[in-house]
């Protein structure tokens, strides 16, 4: 998989730095570059890249006007790249990959790096299986909810391992693999490791697509469990039954979910 890329910045020395780094990575190709917003967005829109490291301060348009520039197409994936700490929040807000600090250091770049794999690879196996089922739909209609099944099986090899959570003034990267449970409270997202609370602005339909749904099940409609930090299953009335957590924390499993609760029992 080639990752076709494009670099934005006004500094030719910065470029120039990236480029270098980004050589180590074989399957990085970097197509264009650009040195101000407009040169950006042109860019963009003619070559349709996979991936922007995208630098915030330049004159005229920075970087997040050019993201708001690309609303009307389909956007690449963003990485921004500053000497500034303090646009981290509003970095993260656009959904970008990451947020690196000038000079960019290479074992954050590989970690970066990384990640765009990962959503690509996601995002990729996802517009394959589209395409097949439009085939198929013209040749074979009935088939369609088939190819459906098994392409969400395809595209499930592959979720998020780091989730970026803006709280209280702060950027958060928490491993998912450290997440117990999470509790919806309307538009929020209570994420609950075993020594931390955090909210995430997000709904629970969309957070679910970016977790391993064979680690990830909902237990009651407002509430999802990483099923490997289950040690205990305690019986309750009525078919339902408690969840205990490796944090010793408790958790009630609806009758409308119990089939979850089937595969701790053999």
């Amino acid at each position: 998989m080639t990752i076709r890329t494009i670099l934005v910045d006004d500094e030719k020395l910065a470029t120039q730095g990236l480029a270098l780094r980004l050589a180590a990575h074989e399957d990085v190709e970097i197509i264009d570059t650009c040195q101000n917003g407009r040169e950006a967005i042109r860019s963009i829109k003619t070559n349709k890249p996979d991936l922007v490291f995208l630098d915030i301060q330049m004159p005229g348009f920075d970087g997040f006007s050019v993201v708001q520039g690309l609303m009307e197409v389909e956007p690449p994936l963003f990485v921004f790249v500053t000497a500034y700490s303090d646009h981290a929040l509003k970095a993260f807000e656009t959904d970008a990959v990451d947020y690196l600090m000038k000079p960019v250091e290479e074992s954050r770049l590989a970690d970066t790096l990384d990640r765009v794999r990962q959503r690509l690879t996601e995002k990729r196996g996802i517009e394959e299986v589209d395409r097949l089922k439009e085939v198929i739909a013209e040749i074979a209609p009935d088939s369609v909810e088939t190819l459906t099944d098994g392409g969400e099986q395809v595209s499930s090899n592959r979720f998020e391992k780091l989730i970026n959570i803006k709280d209280r003034g702060q950027i958060f990267r928490v491993d998912v693999d450290t997440i117990e449970l999470i509790e919806a409270a309307g538009d929020y997202m209570v994420i609950k490791t075993g020594d931390n609370s955090l909210v995430l602005r997000e709904t629970m339909k969309d957070l679910e697509r970016r977790l391993d749904p064979r680690r990830f099940q909902r237990v009651h409609r407002s509430t999802i469990v990483n099923l490997d930090l289950v040690k205990e299953v305690k019986p309750h009335t009525n078919g339902e039954c408690f969840l205990v957590l490796q944090s010793n924390a408790q958790v009630k499993v609806s009758r409308s979910y119990r089939d979850v609760v089937a595969r701790f029992v053999h």
